[in-house]
């Protein structure tokens, strides 16, 4: 079931948002080599809880920790642990609030000092692809105008959209109806809406889009072993257009 948001629960998605967001900040203060990417977690639990709010990954679906951590190969839900960060690294910090009882979802990619200059153009692509699926979202718009133009942006550069994830819709709950693919075809999908809220959250991978799950069943790392990237906001259908509601 799709549940339109009312003006008051946009307001709540948005406070809760602009928190996650803040959160990112502060784990880009934090972020540099030598630094686990557990401590990174832990250090971010805080800022949450200092907040008032709850990471709303910890303990979700099993999930041990309170924000998602991937390096390099690693696409999406890297476990923070005992990995170093590097120089050179590409590491997405991905992270969901809940405050006052609604989420706010978002995530981007870091460079760590100086990396390949073929690395910071994937970061800049998947970076890029978002904005432009964001820009597509209108009433009587369909979904497969978001995945149409993500996929024209990075395709051409000779980057994959990862198909096996998807965005999803934001609210009361972590995962709502609809699923937001990346990919596909112009004038298809669900009619957006006013009042819809979900996130839009391209994987951009350098090479193949295929990804594998590792044994402890959340790590998904690129099948070809080459970098990945991904920005995501928490996106609102405003009756003109949309409005990100994961702004810092």
């Amino acid at each position: 079931m799709i549940f339109l948001k009312s003006a008051e629960e946009v307001e709540l998605i948005r406070q809760s948002g602009r928190l996650a967001a803040r959160a990112l900040d502060f784990a880009a203060a934090e972020l540099r080599p030598g630094l686990t990417t557990g401590a990174l977690d832990k250090a971010i639990e805080a800022f949450i809880r200092d907040h008032g709010a709850v990471p709303a990954t910890l303990g979700y679906r099993g999930y041990p920790a309170s924000s998602c951590i991937s390096i390099n190969e690693v696409v999406v839900h890297g476990i923070p642990g005992p990995r170093v960060v590097r120089e050179g690294d590409l590491v997405k910090i991905d992270v969901t609030t809940i405050l006052n009882g609604y989420f706010g979802d978002t995530a981007r990619t870091f460079c760590v000092g100086e990396v390949p200059a073929r690395a910071r153009a994937l970061a800049e692509a998947a970076e890029k692809a978002m904005y432009l699926g964001i820009n597509e979202v209108k009433p009587g718009a369909r979904l497969g105008d978001i995945g149409a133009a993500i996929q024209n942006c990075v395709e051409p550069l000779g980057f994959s959209v990862v198909e096996y994830f998807v965005g999803h819709g934001v609210g009361r709950q972590f995962h709502e109806e609809p699923s937001v693919p990346h990919f596909g075809k112009r004038g298809t999908g669900l009619r957006l809406r006013a009042g819809l809220v979900f996130t839009i959250e391209p994987m951009i991978n350098e090479g193949v889009h295929t990804v594998k799950l590792l044994d402890d069943g959340w790590t998904a790392v690129t099948t070809d072993g080459r970098l990945s990237a991904q920005f995501e906001h928490t996106v609102a259908v405003t009756p003109e257009g949309w409005e990100i509601l994961t702004l810092s």
